[in-house]
């Protein structure tokens, strides 16, 4: 690696941290064991991810992707809508690979974390009573029992690369494992749902919109806690909170 003038961080916070050095991602994760399913979901997955340069945990390292990423939440999208609708093709291509050999969470499981997620919101008074329990309701179609597939986990616009409308890859695996599809299709989306059927018309299948809309208000109600104590904001423009508001 030579003329490396700088060390961008991408992201940092208590769990983890993605450097970039010249053209090499270095992600530092204090879990071994998203380390661990990273290496194994890209080295299975039916779809293009960047290429492993070397491995010695807690450090994984990355190549660099073409392209650029699909977009930003909270930022109007510049991408095609071929390359949505691509993004919904490597979705299909991942959900119907065979499942990878470690579990996932089950309805249950997600349910009894979510109540307590809003349990926080009410007590702390970070949102209204009646946002929470609006949204907390519309989750509900989410958790629904489900076939499992073999799913990203995190598959947010931004962890999705694109040149014109073509995937050039597909970042961020430490989530992987046996999900529910629309979970996927949901992160996807989330905070841009007027791309949502340019997604499924790549994807080519029919799904339920209401378990989609479940997914966004559960993904929100899960996700503001964290955000906000790892230092982030979802009161940000067409974030988090506004994905709520906007069920209402």
């Amino acid at each position: 690696m030579t003329d490396v003038h700088e060390v961008e961080v991408v992201v940092a916070h208590q769990e983890r941290a993605t450097l970039r050095v010249g053209e090499v991602f270095l992600k530092i994760d204090a879990d071994r064991t998203r380390i661990d399913v990273e290496a194994e979901a890209m080295a299975v997955a039916p779809v293009p991810t960047p290429e492993i340069l070397w491995r010695k945990p807690p450090v994984l390292a990355l190549a660099a992707l073409p392209g650029t990423a699909l977009g930003r939440l909270g930022e109007p999208s510049i991408a095609s809508p071929g390359a949505w609708a691509a993004a919904g093709a490597a979705a299909r291509r991942l959900h119907d690979a065979p499942l990878p050999p470690w579990p996932g969470r089950t309805p249950d499981e997600i349910a009894a974390h979510l109540d307590s997620r809003c349990e926080w919101l009410v007590a702390e008074r970070v949102l209204p009573v009646d946002l929470v329990t609006r949204n907390r309701g519309i989750a509900e179609a989410a958790l629904r029992p489900w076939t499992p597939a073999f799913t990203h986990g995190d598959l947010q616009l931004d962890h999705v690369f694109v040149d014109g409308d073509e995937i050039t890859g597909v970042i961020d695996w430490s989530e992987a494992g046996r999900g529910d599809a629309l979970y996927d299709l949901a992160t996807l989306t989330f905070g841009h749902e007027e791309r949502l059927g340019d997604v499924l018309s790549g994807y080519g299948a029919d799904v339920d919109l209401d378990v989609i809309r479940g997914w966004w208000s559960l993904r929100s109600l899960h996700n503001i806690r964290w955000l906000i104590e790892h230092g982030f904001d979802p009161f940000l423009p067409g974030c988090e909170v506004d994905v709520l508001r906007s069920r209402m």
